[in-house]
């Protein structure tokens, strides 16, 4: 486990390397960013976007919490995405779980968990709309593992109901919303395969939010 003091010692050394493989390497990490992606993850800590994604620096803006949940009323997802969309112009919004989830295993136990209950409860409605499937799983762990698929394609979902993402697309055919999951056993990243067309296209009727009043 490194130590509090090691941090400081490697971040030397990590900028050292950096500069002695590229010169001009923070200079240009030092100029405005311009990324394609925006990443939302959980916050675990075995879990770095750009890592697993093989991206450098500059290329992913991320946003990283408790289940990698896109809340309608959590300021925080929603002012990174509007961020990322209206600012920065990503061309693809990806929500990424991971199997073995903390989070996810937290909201499956009737547990009062104080105050991350209003939280984990998101998780939980989750579990709700999928009951039967969900219920019809007799292994715990993979009843777990496709909580954690559910619980992705239904935050694809969130990010495709905003007015930003939606507007965006029709004007310019992205950003692109994807689900995926990431596999800590195997290092692999899983590709949900999120249509996000054919979903906009499907939840327009009550979520379109194109149409400006005025």
């Amino acid at each position: 486990m490194i130590t509090y003091a090691e941090i400081f010692e490697k971040n030397k050394k990590w900028a050292a390397d950096k500069k002695g493989s590229d010169p001009h390497f923070f200079e240009k990490l030092n100029r405005t960013q311009d990324p394609d992606y925006l990443y939302i993850g959980c916050s675990d800590s075995r879990v770095t976007a750009e890592e697993l994604m093989g991206a450098k620096p500059g290329e992913v803006f991320v946003h990283r919490n408790i289940g990698n949940i896109v809340a309608p009323i959590d300021l925080n997802v929603q002012s990174v995405i509007n961020y990322a969309v209206k600012y920065l112009h990503v061309k693809h919004i990806i929500v990424c779980g991971h199997y073995n989830c903390g989070g996810v295993k937290a909201a499956m136990q009737q547990t009062d968990m104080g105050i991350l209950n209003p939280w984990l409860r998101n998780i939980r409605d989750v579990y709700r709309l999928h009951v039967k499937e969900l219920n019809a799983i007799t292994d715990p762990e993979k009843r777990y593992d496709r909580l954690v698929e559910l619980n992705v394609e239904e935050q694809c979902f969130n990010v495709t109901k905003l007015a930003v993402v939606q507007k965006e697309f029709i004007k310019k055919q992205y950003p692109i919303v994807h689900g995926w999951v990431f596999d800590m056993k195997n290092g692999e990243l899983k590709d949900l395969n999120f249509d996000f067309q054919k979903i906009l296209k499907e939840i327009q009727e009550i979520y379109d939010l194109t149409n400006d009043p005025e």
